[in-house]
C-alpha cells in the first residue's frame, strides 16, 4: 500500500499516547516509503503525523477545504497541498488518492469520515482496507457498537470485517502489507 489516508483529530487529545502514536505512525510510514494522505491541517494529531512523516523523509499529500485555509490551519510545508471547495470534495479527493485508510483518535469529523469511507466499501464503490488505530482503548466502545450492529441484524458479518482494529501503528501497517501481499483482498478473518 503506497498511499495511506489517515483520519484523525485536529486537536491532540488529552493523553500523551495519542501524540506518541501519531509520531510513530508517521515515522513508520516514511521508513516504509508510504505517502501520507490526510486533511491538510497543521494542528492536532493531523499536524503531528504529517510533521513526523516529513521529518523522517517521507511524502505528505494534504487535502483541505478553502474555508479552513482561510482560518490559517492549512499545513504549508507539505509535499503537495490540494485546496478544494468543500468538505465533500475533500473526502472524495482523499479517497481517490488513498490505497488504504486508518482512523486514529479524533472527534466528530474523524467519525464522519470513517463512517462514509466504510459505507463506500460496503456499497462496493471502492475496495480499500480500513483500520481503527485503537490507542489505549480509544475505540473500544465503537468496536462494541459495531458488534452490536452485527448481532442486531443491521450489519452482516461480512460487512463487519470491513473495519479492522489494531492497537499499534506497527500492527496496522503490517495488516496492510498482508492485505497487499494477498492481492488487496478487503475482507480478512478478524485476528
Amino acid at each position: 500500500m503506497k498511499n495511506i489516508c489517515v483520519f484523525c483529530g485536529s486537536s491532540k487529545g488529552n493523553r500523551p499516547e495519542y501524540e506518541a502514536a501519531a509520531h510513530d505512525l508517521g515515522k513508520m510510514m516514511a521508513e516504509r516509503n508510504q505517502t501520507l494522505v490526510y486533511g491538510g491541517g497543521n494542528i492536532g494529531l493531523m499536524g503531528i503525523v504529517a510533521d513526523s512523516v516529513l521529518k523522517h523523509g517521507g511524502d505528505v499529500i494534504g487535502v483541505i477545504p478553502d474555508f479552513l485555509m482561510k482560518r490559517e490551519v492549512g499545513h504549508l510545508g507539505l509535499t503537495q497541498l490540494h485546496v478544494v471547495s468543500s468538505m465533500h470534495e475533500r473526502k472524495q479527493k482523499m479517497a481517490e488518492l488513498a490505497d488504504a485508510f486508518i482512523a486514529m483518535p479524533g472527534g466528530f469529523g474523524t467519525l464522519e469520515e470513517l463512517a462514509e469511507i466504510v459505507t463506500w466499501v460496503q456499497l462496493e464503490l471502492i475496495k480499500k482496507p480500513i483500520a481503527l488505530l485503537n490507542i489505549e482503548g480509544y475505540y473500544t466502545n465503537l468496536i462494541a457498537q459495531l458488534n452490536t450492529m452485527t448481532s442486531g441484524g443491521f450489519t452482516s458479518a461480512k460487512h463487519r470485517t470491513i473495519l479492522q482494529d489494531k492497537s499499534s501503528p506497527q500492527e496496522i501497517l503490517d495488516l496492510f502489507d498482508t492485505i497487499h501481499a494477498n492481492g488487496g483482498a478487503q475482507n480478512l478473518e478478524r485476528t
